[in-house]
């Protein structure tokens, strides 16, 4: 009997402990439901969450509205915060950079342990992405605040201290107007064999890849894919870099000239640059007979380098008419109408040394002036006015014969016939000018001077910093005026010409043939 007891005792005394336990959970539930209105946290001793809370994640891995509330240490959300980050859309947005970066853990790029930064994240999504897949030293940085998560500051001028972080998140540098500038602050802040990583919906071709890449001189890309977007038929691509240990140098790549050429190369010809020749119009090999014909029914075939490629990475977008002449004579007729600039703004630059024209350029905004002739060292030259019928009107000013040094005058000139201008080294103020992160179109136009100067800008390396070239090759070619009769102010042939136009492709040169 007294056993019996004993055991009735015992079982009485675990059900009072068990209903003091139900009584403990029941009154905490009432306390949360007071004070946090209905909401059921994982920190609160609830055993189940409203079927609305619950939020799929990568891998199958179920949350509730408490992983934001864990997120934030213990910071308490507004209510619209919470309702933003709970909706369907943000949350499909965190669950593909979470896979995105749960990818990046596997191959060894990011780590729990990382010390990470989002670029330019707005909405926070990112930050969010890394902090559940474990990352927790992480913070945004945009010009909108989204306390606690991204801080509000200026991305080109970030307030972090030199080499602070292990890995860098860049998603919208191809929404920027400045990447030269950002791509700068990002290697500044991150840390030596670092990573970032960029996604964007540029940098499809070789071209705007090497674009970007020469943005980031410290940083060699180690991968380049593409990767799809859930729900959606487009790609973005992933591009991921790693810091060195010192800056890298780009040390200039000599060429041997080859077989009947006279251009040394000291420029590499990437893979991005061999592809672009291979877009491009052919060259016209046979002489036209109607030159003046021939250019208008060209510059409807010729391929331009904007319409076969991206060019977003780029620092300044530049456009230098040598022997400019007027401002309508290619400028304003063609350059500013036909010329597809993605919706980028052009530094102009007319060199024209002809003074007939310097006025009307006076009054051009946006166009810089420089009243010298393009040549090969700086020093006084002469020009020939030509008097010839192929001039049409006064409008286009005098014309300019062969440049060639003041000394070489021919005696039987008059005075009137020769003007004295200054000479300018084209290659060295290029070289001074235009860096290989900017974006050079050039139209030439010199009277025969391409002969002495394209040798030049091969022999100084200038020749790497052009993009595009549309060259006038001058030959003795057929005259306007007089039918089966050659011009006498040139002595080249249309064959050297030709010649001039193929060793600069062969050279990795995107040149188109003007007249």
């Amino acid at each position: 009997m007294e056993s019996v007891a004993k055991q009735r005792s015992a079982k009485g005394l675990i059900v009072r402990l068990l209903l003091l336990g139900v009584c403990i959970v029941l009154l905490r539930f009432a306390y949360v439901v007071a004070r946090r209105g209905g909401s059921c946290f994982s920190g609160d001793f609830c055993f189940f969450s409203p079927a609305s809370e619950v939020l799929s994640l990568p891998g199958g891995v179920s949350h509730s509205e408490a992983a934001y509330v864990r997120i934030q240490d213990g910071l308490s959300l507004s209510g619209e915060t919470r309702q933003l980050w709970t909706s369907r859309e943000y949350r499909k947005a965190v669950e593909f950079y979470s896979a995105v970066f749960q990818d990046l853990v596997g191959e060894g790029f990011l780590s729990p342990c990382s010390k990470s930064l989002c670029i330019d994240s707005a909405s926070g999504h990112e930050v969010i992405a890394l902090k559940e897949i474990g990352i927790t030293d992480v913070v945004g940085i945009s010009r909108k605040k989204l306390q606690p998560l991204v801080l509000a500051g200026d991305i080109f001028h970030q307030p972090f201290a030199n080499n602070t972080f292990d890995f860098v998140f860049a998603g919208g540098i191809d929404r920027t107007r400045q990447p030269a500038n950002l791509a700068g602050e990002i290697a500044r802040v991150l840390k030596p064999e670092g990573f970032l990583v960029i996604l964007s919906t540029f940098a499809g071709d070789l071209y705007s890849l090497n674009s970007l890449e020469i943005l980031f001189p410290s940083l060699k890309i180690i991968r380049s894919r593409e990767i799809e977007v859930h729900d959606s038929p487009k790609l973005l691509r992933e591009i991921v870099f790693q810091k060195a240990n010192s800056i890298k140098i780009r040390y200039p790549i000599e060429d041997k000239p080859s077989i009947g050429g006279n251009l040394i190369n000291k420029c590499p010809i990437p893979e991005h640059k061999l592809q672009l020749l291979r877009s491009a119009e052919p060259l016209i090999e046979e002489e036209p007979q109607k030159p003046w014909i021939t250019l208008k029914k060209n510059i409807k075939n010729i391929k331009y380098l904007p319409s076969m490629t991206d060019i977003s990475f780029k620092q300044r977008y530049i456009y230098i008419d040598v022997g400019a002449r007027s401002y309508g004579s290619s400028i304003g007729s063609w350059f500013k109408k036909q010329y597809p600039k993605q919706n980028r703004t052009f530094e102009v630059y007319a060199v024209e040394a002809d003074k007939a024209f310097h006025e009307e350029y006076a009054s051009k905004k946006g166009v810089t002036l420089l009243p010298f002739a393009a040549w090969v060292r700086n020093e006084s030259l002469s020009f020939v006015v030509n008097h010839d019928s192929e001039q049409k009107d006064d409008e286009k000013g005098h014309g300019m014969g062969r440049i060639r040094p003041a000394a070489a005058l021919s005696d039987d000139l008059s005075s009137r016939d020769v003007h004295v201008i200054q000479g300018l080294d084209f290659a060295e103020w290029l070289k001074r000018t235009v860096t290989e992160k900017d974006f050079l179109v050039m139209k030439m136009d010199v009277e025969g001077t391409e002969f002495d100067l394209m040798p030049r800008l091969f022999e100084t390396g200038a020749i790497c910093l052009i993009d595009e070239l549309f060259l006038e090759c001058h030959y003795n070619r057929w005259q306007r005026c007089c039918p089966g009769k050659r011009s006498p102010k040139y002595q080249k042939t249309y064959g050297q010409c030709i010649d001039l136009f193929s060793s600069l492709r062969q050279r990795g040169v995107l040149v188109h043939q003007w007249w």
